[in-house]
């Protein structure tokens, strides 16, 4: 029976290991969106950041201890920034086939709309979660600095896709 598939894009991990307020948001937030789904599947991305473990493995423990089970939840742990995290997942989901029936997309509001932009640019029809937002945990000065970042990320990622595109079909 085809699955729900919920990535969820990793943020940072604490020095002591733990999650960042941002990533367990994210965590929550799919998996509370999950709940809606008996055939709910998670990919889970993020590689090595400052500390470790690697995010995609702070996600994984934070699902099993909401008591997903073990088959749910795919590890992608070799990306380390969004574009490579898009790349990575749909090169998983492709492999999947048939089992996919939704591609829902979890990370920060803020971040949303490019991990849904690219994904698209790949071929990948997805749609954004609605997800907890950052803001009253990061206040009004990290959360603007977040959305700007984002707003310089945006035209540079679709750049970086369209040109690689253009290779690749050359």
């Amino acid at each position: 029976m085809p699955s729900h598939y919920y990535i969820i894009f990793g943020a940072a991990v604490t020095p002591d290991g733990s999650p960042s307020g941002t990533l367990a948001r994210r965590v929550r937030g799919a998996w509370q969106l999950s709940s809606r789904s008996s055939q709910a599947k998670f990919i889970v991305t993020g590689g090595q950041g400052e500390h470790g473990p690697t995010e995609a493995q702070v996600m994984k423990t934070l699902l099993l201890e909401r008591g997903v089970s073990e088959q749910q939840i795919i590890v992608e742990e070799n990306a380390n920034d969004t574009l490579q995290s898009v790349f990575n997942c749909a090169g998983i989901l492709r492999e999947r086939g048939d089992d996919v029936q939704e591609v829902i997309i979890c990370s920060s509001p803020y971040h949303n709309y490019r991990c849904q932009m690219l994904f698209h640019m790949l071929g990948i029809p997805c749609q954004r979660g609605e997800m907890p937002s950052d803001r009253p945990a990061l206040g009004l000065r990290k959360w603007l600095y977040y959305y700007l970042r984002e707003a310089a990320a945006v035209p540079w990622d679709f750049l970086h896709m369209y040109f690689l595109r253009l290779v690749r079909n050359r």
